[in-house]
C-alpha cells in the first residue's frame, strides 16, 4: 500500500487528541454530502422537468417532422418523397397544414391556429389520452368537424357537440384587397365541434384547433400543399439514425426536427436553468469543501511530532505534503459518495411517493415534483466535487507542511 494513503487513512479515521478536529472533519464531511445532495437532487428535478413537458408534447408533436426551410408550405409530390414514403423504418406519415384563422361563434370571435391533419393523426401521436370524450373524428355524413383546445373553447363560450357550428375565417391567397368591402376578400369554412383536448400546454391549449385537411385546403384555396409532413418510428429503430438519413433523402431545402428542435424554446430554457443552478451550487460545493481546510490545519499542527518522526526517517516534504493531499481529498471523497447516495435516494423515494409537492390547487398538471436521475449528471457532479476537493487543498497543505 502506498504509504501516504495509508498514513493519511489512519489520521482520518484514529482518534484525535483533540475532539474538535474529529468535529471539525465530520463537519466538513457532511457539508460535501449535503451540497453533493442538493446538487444531484436539483438536477433531477431539472431532468424530470423535461421529461414531463416531452411527455405532454407527445400528445401532440410527431417523433419526427419535416417542415421547409422557406415558404409556409411546400408539395410532397415527387420522387425523394415517394422514396420517403418506402423508407422501412417509418410507421406512420401524416399531411399536415397550419395556418392562423379567426374563429367566431355567435357574438364571439378569437384568434387561433388552425391545424388540419390527415385521417391517420391518430395512429401518429396519442393525441386521444388527451380528448375529454375520446372521440377522434372530424367527418359525419354532411359536415366537417372540429377539435379545438380548452383555452379557444372557453374564449367562444362552446363545448362539445353543440348544435351550432363554428365559422373559421381566413383571407383569400391571391385576391386583391376590396376597401369598400373587405368581407369579400375573406374565406369562410363550418365546423362542428366533436370533441374538445387539453394535454396541459398554454401554447397548444390556448390557440390550437383540429380541423380535416380537407377543410384546411379549402379554405386556405390548396390542392396537395402541406405545411408539414409529420412521421412516427417503428418501435426499435434508431431516431437519430433515421432522422439523419430523412434529411439527406429530402435535401437541404427541408429541415427534419425531433421533438425537442420542434419544441426548442421550451427545452432550451429548461436547460439553462439547469446549468446555471449548477453552476450556483457549484459555488456551494466550493465553500462546503473549504471547511476541509481548517480540519486539515489543526490536523497538521496536532501531528507536527509526527511529522517530525517522518522527517528524521528520512521523509521529505512531499512525502509529508502527499499524506495531507490524500487526507484531504479523502473528506471530499466520503462527502461525494455519501452525498450521492443520499441524493439518489431521495430522488427514488420523490419518484414513488411524491413527498414534496407542487400544490393542491389544480393549477398544475402533476401534483409532486417529477425527478429523473441521470448517470451523466452523478458523474459530472462526482468530477466536480473531487476536483474542486482536490484543488482546494493543495496549496494550503503544501505550504503549512513545509512550514510546520
Amino acid at each position: 500500500m502506498n504509504p501516504s494513503f495509508y498514513i493519511a487513512k489512519r489520521y482520518l479515521f484514529s482518534k484525535k487528541s483533540h475532539n474538535a478536529i474529529n468535529i471539525i472533519s465530520l463537519v466538513a464531511v457532511c457539508g460535501v454530502a449535503i451540497a453533493t445532495m442538493a446538487t444531484v437532487c436539483t438536477l433531477s428535478v431539472f431532468n424530470g422537468f423535461r421529461d414531463f413537458g416531452t411527455s405532454m408534447f407527445s400528445s401532440f408533436d410527431p417523433e419526427l417532422k419535416i417542415t421547409p426551410v422557406s415558404g409556409k408550405v411546400f408539395n410532397p409530390t415527387g420522387e425523394r418523397f415517394a422514396a420517403l414514403r418506402e423508407l422501412p423504418e417509418l410507421s406512420v406519415i401524416s399531411e399536415s397544414l397550419d395556418e392562423n384563422v379567426l374563429v367566431i361563434y355567435g357574438n364571439r370571435q378569437t384568434p387561433a391556429v388552425m391545424k388540419g391533419v390527415s385521417d391517420n393523426f391518430g395512429q401518429l401521436v396519442p393525441i386521444q389520452n388527451a380528448l375529454f370524450n375520446g372521440t377522434l373524428t372530424f367527418r359525419n355524413e354532411t359536415s366537417f368537424l372540429t377539435i379545438p383546445g380548452v383555452g379557444v373553447a372557453s374564449a367562444l363560450g362552446v363545448n362539445a357537440n353543440f348544435i351550432y357550428p363554428l365559422e373559421i375565417c381566413a383571407p383569400k391567397r391571391n385576391a386583391r384587397v376590396n376597401m369598400s368591402n373587405p368581407l369579400s376578400n375573406v374565406n369562410r369554412e363550418y365546423a362542428y365541434i366533436s370533441d374538445l383536448f387539453m394535454i396541459n400546454e398554454q401554447v397548444y391549449d390556448d390557440n390550437y384547433m383540429l380541423v380535416p385537411l380537407a377543410l384546411a385546403r379549402d379554405l386556405l384555396e390548396y390542392e396537395t400543399e402541406v405545411s408539414a409532413l409529420e412521421i412516427k418510428l417503428k418501435d426499435g429503430v434508431n431516431m437519430r439514425e433515421v432522422q439523419q438519413k430523412i434529411q439527406q433523402l429530402v435535401g437541404a431545402d427541408y429541415v427534419v426536427k425531433d421533438r425537442f428542435e420542434q419544441q426548442a424554446e421550451a427545452f432550451n430554457m429548461i436547460s439553462i436553468e439547469k446549468w446555471i443552478s449548477f453552476l450556483m451550487l457549484c459555488f456551494i460545493l466550493c465553500i462546503a469543501t473549504f471547511n476541509s481546510i481548517g480540519s486539515l490545519s489543526m490536523l497538521i499542527v496536532e501531528k507536527q511530532k509526527d511529522i517530525l518522526t517522518l522527517r528524521n526517517l528520512g521523509a521529505d516534504n512531499r512525502l509529508i505534503s502527499r499524506i495531507f493531499l490524500f487526507e484531504g481529498w479523502m473528506i471530499s471523497v466520503l462527502g461525494a459518495v455519501s452525498g450521492l447516495i443520499l441524493g439518489v435516494l431521495l430522488c427514488l423515494g420523490q419518484q414513488h411517493f411524491g413527498w414534496i409537492q407542487l400544490g393542491n390547487s389544480g393549477m398544475f398538471a402533476i401534483n409532486a415534483y417529477p425527478v429523473q436521475v441521470q448517470i451523466g449528471d452523478l458523474l459530472l457532479v462526482l468530477a466536480v466535487v473531487l476536483s474542486i476537493g482536490f484543488l482546494a487543498v493543495v496549496y494550503p497543505v503544501r505550504y503549512l507542511a513545509r512550514n510546520v
